[in-house]
């Protein structure tokens, strides 16, 4: 597979080493220093998108638009998905999005999903999510902790919404950032009452295992137009 990669950072550089090591050729690494390679995407069988809240979307329409696939992790630019999957079905393409490809994460995901629906029958225990990364990141909170308190929200009617901690209020559920170094990324869900604490968590040790699910990301999508998660790469429920 001929792969361009739009991004080509710290985590570009890891998803390269992965994909190079499974076989595939990276076609395009472009960064800002050649954002002119992106009018050559046609040349590439798929592209892998990784750069940041103010690029996303316009990276991820060109690919779309051009008829290329595209895996896109980039955090902080949802407010645009609903136009990138109209962009998406208007012209047969194939998108994925995930706010992280972690196989370890997305299990996570699972687990608070049930862990919600379960503990909603006790309201003496409220939930909060905290998450640490390191200071480099952009957005506040990742895109991860978002994801998770999605999950809850959506089993929790009593929340508005969800607010950055300790700023936040009584029927919000509240998100704790912290960004420190070094720090690949930990993200918890914890129950808290009087009488005890009920926590799950998640601790990357590197960049490696979001770069083996973006190409295993990659290696699903080719040749399948429509919209995915990693749900369907993971045949997870």
């Amino acid at each position: 597979m001929k792969i361009a990669l739009i991004g080509y950072g710290k985590m570009g550089k890891a998803i390269e080493e992965v994909a190079m090591g499974r076989g595939h050729e990276i076609l395009f690494r472009i960064g800002r220093s050649n954002l002119e390679l992106m009018s050559r995407i046609r040349e590439a069988d798929l592209a892998i998108e990784m750069t940041g809240p103010e690029s996303a979307a316009a990276n991820i329409l060109q690919c779309l638009e051009a008829g290329i696939p595209v895996v896109s992790g980039s955090t902080g630019w949802l407010n645009r998905l609903p136009e990138v999957k109209k962009c998406c079905e208007a012209n047969a393409g194939s998108f994925l999005y995930a706010s992280n490809f972690s196989i370890g994460v997305n299990m996570l995901f699972q687990f608070n999903e049930q862990l919600a629906r379960w503990m909603h029958a006790y309201p003496e225990y409220r939930p909060i999510i905290e998450e640490t990364h390191h200071t480099e990141k952009k957005d506040k909170p990742s895109g991860t902790a978002i994801t998770l308190a999605e999950s809850i929200l959506s089993v929790y009617p009593e929340f508005f919404g969800w607010a950055l901690a300790p700023f936040t209020e009584e029927k919000k559920l509240p998100i704790m950032c912290h960004r420190i170094d070094p720090a690949p990324g930990t993200h918890i869900v914890r129950y808290k009452s009087e009488i005890d604490d009920l926590e799950i968590t998640h601790t990357a040790h590197s960049r490696k295992g979001f770069a083996q699910g973006a190409v295993f990301a990659a290696e699903f999508l080719l040749g399948k137009p429509g919209i995915f998660s990693m749900k369907d790469v993971l045949r997870l429920p």
